[in-house]
């Protein structure tokens, strides 16, 4: 199978995941829109790949306001929309410590500022003839939780159950957007560095090497696969995440028919 997608609008492109998955829908000839905090970066990426295969746009996820609007970057829009903005930072060991401005910042990047972007963005989707997607970049901790990092983990998890919960709503229509979902291990970025972990010597050794992660996330997202682990969020995924799916979809079923008689 090919990629089935010709435009696609990526969110958090300016390092990292983002950007090594946009480059690699480039070259594999999709158009795209990178969106990022840093202009700079967008710029370079542009001049790198070429104006004519890659537009930009800066935006900032923790702009809540802003966010309503993204469905307008691009004209005509996306046949899919990609988010890896991803912020990573050490909790302290004591609660009291926690800086909850920080903390506030970590939750409206990994989950509020995704739901808000999909509030915005999938009425366009479902408008399309063809099928269309919202890919969303969770991590290993969104299923089981890290000690280091507990909001980091919690931001995911809500979003992978956000993930979920979506996914089965839109089954039914309108449209045909598939929504997927990318559960990373540790890879070899820019989080695990000394801005963003400080405690850490050597941080971005940590992990999976990016364009090994890149292409085994490429070659599933071909295979058109709505639910991709990578490395050892495989192992977890297999384990753990199977069966709580199962019960998930039985759960809903089960609900369902027991909420009819309740519903106006």
């Amino acid at each position: 199978m090919s990629f089935p997608y010709s435009k696609v609008l990526v969110i958090g492109a300016t390092s990292g995941i983002g950007k090594a998955l946009a480059a690699k829908l480039v070259q594999n000839g999709t158009q795209v829109v990178i969106a990022g905090r840093r202009k700079e970066n967008l710029e370079e990426f542009v001049k790198e790949h070429g104006s004519g295969k890659v537009k930009s746009k800066v935006f900032d996820v923790l702009n809540l306001e802003a966010v309503s609007c993204q469905c307008h970057l691009s004209r005509p829009g996306p046949e899919s929309m990609q988010g890896s903005a991803d912020p990573y930072r050490r909790s302290p060991s004591l609660l009291q410590s926690i800086d909850l401005d920080v903390f506030d910042q970590e939750l409206i990047t990994n989950y509020t500022s995704a739901v808000r972007l999909t509030k915005a963005f999938l009425p366009h989707l479902q408008k399309q003839p063809t099928q269309t997607a919202i890919a969303f970049t969770t991590s290993q901790m969104a299923l089981v939780p890290m000690m280091r990092c507990p909001n980091y983990g919690a931001s995911k998890a809500a979003l992978h159950h956000f993930i979920l919960a979506l996914r089965t709503q839109l089954q039914g229509g309108p449209g045909n957007v598939k929504v997927l979902e990318i559960y990373p291990p540790a890879v070899q970025t820019e989080l695990h560095d000394a801005k963003h972990q400080p405690d850490l010597k050597d941080g971005h050794l940590i992990g999976m090497p990016l364009q090994e992660f890149i292409d085994e996330v490429w070659a599933k997202l071909t295979q058109g696969e709505e639910q991709i682990p990578v490395g050892s969020a495989k192992d977890i995924f297999e384990v753990f995440e199977v069966k709580r799916q199962q019960i998930y979809q039985q759960m809903t079923e089960t609900l369902t028919g027991l909420l009819k008689q309740f519903l106006r």
